[in-house]
């Protein structure tokens, strides 16, 4: 990945959070809950997803700036919204989600060639890198803001 290319996801990713924000504007509890198929995730659910794998996002890329050929762990997305109660209110969520891109954009500023570079295995893929970090990221948020628009039509 060249530095361009890096810099356009760099920018992509910092500006998700408001990407997210523009898709719940005026969104209503009934449009929150909307369901657009039994198996697809309401816009309250994505907002809470989006909270806690930002959050998770954000370690996986300290672990691999801090830690020597760190293991990546998975997580069942599924379970964690059933058992992480995503019917609750999604003030608290979009707040975590903004905070761990604010200071995850931080930290993208400041590093090095060597930073991009570095690598560890992620335990469903295997080899994960800095750059494959970004490269995920970068369109997590626009990916889910699609998915709250789909869903707030129910």
């Amino acid at each position: 990945m060249d530095q361009a290319e890096r810099r356009a996801l760099i920018d992509r990713y910092r500006a998700g959070y408001n990407v997210v924000v523009a898709a719940l504007e005026g969104i209503s509890d009934e449009e929150l809950d909307a369901r657009q198929a039994p198996e697809e995730w309401t816009a309250r659910e994505v907002v809470h997803h989006l909270g806690d794998s930002e959050m998770r996002s954000a370690m996986r890329l300290r672990q691999l700036l801090a830690e020597d050929e760190p293991l990546i762990q998975a997580y069942d997305e599924p379970e964690w919204a059933r058992r992480l109660h995503y019917d609750r209110p999604i003030g608290w969520s979009l707040d975590a989600f903004r905070a761990a891109r604010a200071s995850t954009s931080e930290l993208l500023e400041l590093m090095d060639e060597s930073d991009w570079k570095r690598a560890g295995s992620h335990e469903e893929s295997g080899p994960y890198s800095a750059e494959d970090w970004l490269s995920i990221y970068a369109f997590h948020a626009e990916d889910h803001a699609e998915q709250i628009r789909r869903a707030r039509t129910g």
